[in-house]
């Protein structure tokens, strides 16, 4: 093998792992909490102070390993519908064994326990609950009907609630912006199962679409979105500078998402869907910063 070939193989190898972990959901994550801690939670914390705050790197740390990890358990137990909805990722994901991923995944995990460690037994407990919960969803509640899509988008922002709890700062306005998040997750993880219909059927995967059908599926979707508005009426109530444009900007935004998704057929279609709100998500927390501004 010359030494080109060995570069790219591992290159290919550090693709499939970053794909593995879904490297780019952890760096949304990292930025979101600390956006999130910045501008909501402590907002009189200067940055270098935040930056410079140990225990809260340390959950932050811990919160994306345990989901990194996470997301490595998921992927093992989902791997047989996998290779029937998404081959070539599947192709890319198993250049790295299963054997060795679930080394990954106990290592991440052994990483998160340690750093949790150094700060409290309250904070080991918290990611102890949160490593068991993402492992009992991945294994037996994935399968179950309209559960897995609840407990999915509550595992999404449950790193949230680890730094709400340590900055101790319980204001209505953060349960209004973790209800948006919930709902417009909770509406993106559904469209999902619309997406992966194929195999979630051949792999009998009691999902809504594979339960009911893809236009009964659709009504719980538009649910979803439209309860988006509710917290939205109330953070544009509330003082909290120019974010008030992305909130005003969600309500044309996700109504143009509804009329895609009602004109969609076709997984592909799902898939652009899905993308749409996986792109105002990342938007929303880019715009965190424009709080009080």
């Amino acid at each position: 093998m010359s030494l080109s070939d060995s570069n790219q193989r591992s290159l290919l190898k550090i693709l499939s792992l970053f794909s593995l972990v879904r490297g780019y959901n952890i760096i949304v994550l990292v930025l979101a909490q600390y956006l999130t801690a910045r501008y909501i939670l402590a907002p009189q914390t200067a940055w270098i102070a935040l930056l410079l705050d140990f225990k809260f790197f340390a959950i932050v740390s811990a919160s994306a390993l345990t989901t990194a990890a996470g997301y490595i358990i998921n992927n093992f137990y989902d791997a047989a519908k996998d290779q029937i909805n998404r081959p070539k990722k599947y192709i890319l994901e198993h250049l790295i064994s299963q054997q060795l991923q679930l080394i990954f995944y106990l290592l991440l995990n052994m990483a998160a326990f340690v750093i949790a460690s150094a700060i409290s037994i309250k904070v080991v407990l918290f990611f102890l609950f949160y490593m068991m919960t993402i492992w009992f969803y991945s294994s037996t509640v994935k399968r179950l009907f309209w559960l897995s899509n609840v407990f999915s988008a509550l595992l999404m922002i449950l790193p949230f609630w680890a730094i709400t709890l340590y900055f101790k700062n319980f204001d209505p306005i953060i349960f209004y912006h973790a209800a948006y998040l919930f709902f417009l997750i909770l509406a993106r993880d559904i469209i999902k199962d619309l997406e992966n219909f194929k195999g979630d059927w051949v792999q009998r995967y009691q999902t809504l679409p594979v339960v009911f059908n893809h236009r009964t599926t659709k009504i719980f979707i538009t649910v979803a979105i439209l309860c988006t508005f509710i917290p939205t009426y109330f953070l544009i109530q509330q003082p909290l500078g120019n974010i008030h444009y992305f909130f005003w900007a969600s309500i044309p935004f996700l109504s143009f998402v509804l009329i895609f998704l009602w004109r969609a057929q076709t997984e592909k279609a799902y898939l652009w869907t899905h993308n749409f709100i996986k792109l105002w998500i990342l938007i929303g927390v880019l715009s965190i910063a424009l709080i009080y501004h």
